[in-house]
């Protein structure tokens, strides 16, 4: 079944992609633009994005802090501004361990402002633009770890969480409307937020990878869109279980 308007070609196409300065994100740009999308791509990094830009021409650069409003509001301007867009790919992202023994307010809102509130902003930018048009597509980067409570991530987890509530209620007030909407959940990625962690990955992907995924789930038209599925479906799985069985066996797998 597709939850949304399959897309094959991507000749005269443009797409906004915000926080992808590296990893998944900036795999995804280069991506597409082999396949003839006109690329916008934000981040906060200015460096990150010129050296883009040197080695895919046509692209364009806007940098911007996702978690600042007001900078969103000003880099989605100039995006409009310079053309019809098509489709945003909100791919911020923010993650440092946390366990609730080192609970950290001011961590736990950076993660809150990266991660969760740079979605609200970006969609505040664009959303009345596609209501208008009646077209557009809106794509959001969570994880697995939105999926259910997991150790040491006190921080990260609920923010992503929050990201597939927001998904899945923007696509039911929005199926009848001509905006399309997708999710993003992956599993661990090469990426320098998963360089932190200490422990073995399953189903470890590179970025490439990752965006070869992402490109095809919108092909297919699919609203979630998780991968590696050899690992996400198991913990899909895992987090339907009654919770006096999925905390023994988060604990277990974990060793936390």
């Amino acid at each position: 079944m597709a939850f949304n308007p399959p897309i094959n070609d991507w000749h005269g196409k443009t797409v906004w992609l915000v926080g992808a300065s590296s990893g998944i994100g900036r795999a995804t740009a280069h991506a597409l633009h082999l396949l003839g999308a006109q690329i916008i791509i934000s981040a906060r990094n200015q460096a990150a994005l010129d050296q883009f830009v040197q080695e895919h021409p046509g692209s364009i650069a806007l940098a911007l802090d996702a978690g600042d409003a007001a900078s969103v509001k000003a880099a989605g301007e100039s995006v409009l501004q310079a053309g019809p867009l098509d489709l945003v790919l909100y791919c911020a992202g923010y993650y440092k361990e946390m366990r609730a023994a080192q609970f950290d307010l001011k961590e736990m809102q950076t993660h809150n402002q990266v991660n969760y509130m740079g979605a609200l902003h970006v969609l505040d930018s664009v959303l009345p633009y596609f209501l208008s048009r009646k077209a557009g597509h809106i794509s959001m980067v969570s994880s697995v770890a939105g999926y259910g409570g997991l150790p040491q991530s006190l921080a990260y987890g609920p923010t992503k969480a929050a990201l597939i509530n927001l998904a899945e209620t923007l696509y039911m007030d929005l199926q009848d409307s001509g905006v399309a909407v997708s999710l993003v959940c992956p599993g661990f990625v090469e990426t320098p937020l998963t360089a932190q962690n200490k422990f073995t990955m399953p189903g470890l992907l590179t970025p490439e990878q990752a965006a070869d995924e992402i490109i095809k789930g919108w092909q297919y038209g699919d609203f979630e869109i998780h991968f590696p599925k050899r690992f996400t479906r198991w913990v899909k799985l895992i987090g339907l279980l009654p919770r006096k069985f999925y905390f023994p066996l988060i604990r277990k797998f974990t060793g936390l």
